[in-house]
């Protein structure tokens, strides 16, 4: 009977993908990939030769095409794979749940009808921001929107934490067409920041290595330039606190202490 599992290959190369993800790749009958460049695929092909690259499915050729039915095409693929009795690994850069709808809609599908489908973690990008700019969000919290929805949902930011805004090159893009955005946009952005930022706040655009010679993308610059900002396919918005935390005094006193007697 068909399975489905799938893994997450992490950022770098061949370096950042767990011994089970890569056992459950070395030991499928076929592996579906998603991954950012060729070299990761043609690593991908040594641990398992019978692998089909997913990115056929995106607009091809100055075609216009809903991202929506590249991901339905991307999910039917993968099921009929499952559904042949094989078994199926779909194996994608970075954290396979985190920003990638494909193998959450094959998986719920998979065991709608009665398959074993599961999913491995990997290492995210956030993973790699944490450990590159050596920030430990547990010091203050953070906050996680991709960045159009929270152009477009009354999302409300703590600017006393970390707030990081994903996929910030298309950030407005209302089609699911394009992939990429316009300084209008992201002025548009920059506008509705300054609710909470002042534009002098700096922010960070930060893009994660995809290979262990490569070094992290890490470009500090004040709110206001982010409309002139060059932006890629993966880079993150991280805008750091403007604000220190503040004491809920009304708990401190139903807990019978006060600011001072916190460790």
């Amino acid at each position: 009977m068909g399975s489905l599992v799938c893994v997450g290959t992490g950022l770098q190369l061949a370096g950042q993908i767990s011994v089970l993800s890569r056992s459950y790749i070395e030991h499928a009958d076929i592996v579906f990939s998603l991954l950012p460049d060729g070299f990761s695929q043609r690593w991908l092909t040594k641990l398992n030769p019978n692998v089909i690259n997913l990115q056929q499915f995106y607009a091809q050729n100055g075609e216009v095409k809903n991202r929506r039915d590249t991901y339905e095409q991307m999910v039917n693929a993968i099921l009929d794979a499952v559904r042949a009795g094989k078994k199926t690994v779909c194996a994608l850069y970075g954290h396979p749940g985190v920003f990638a709808c494909v193998s959450h809609m094959a998986i719920t599908r998979a065991k709608a009808e009665g398959f074993s489908a599961k999913m491995e973690p990997g290492i995210s990008a956030e993973a790699c921001l944490w450990a590159d700019l050596g920030i430990d969000p547990g010091n203050s919290g953070h906050q996680s929107f991709e960045a159009s929805q929270f152009m477009f949902f009354n999302h409300v930011p703590d600017p006393t934490t970390h707030l990081l805004l994903w996929q910030i090159a298309i950030a407005g893009e209302h089609t699911l067409t394009q992939f990429h955005t316009s300084s209008d946009r992201l002025q548009i952005l920059v506008e509705q920041l300054n609710q909470w930022y002042p534009l002098d706040h700096e922010v960070v655009i930060y893009e994660a290595a995809n290979l262990p010679i490569q070094a992290p993308r890490i470009e500090r610059l004040p709110l206001a330039n982010l409309p002139q900002a060059h932006l890629m396919p993966i880079s993150t918005l991280l805008i750091p606190p403007a604000k220190k935390l503040e004491y809920n005094y009304a708990i401190l006193a139903k807990l019978g202490i006060g600011p001072e007697d916190l460790g």
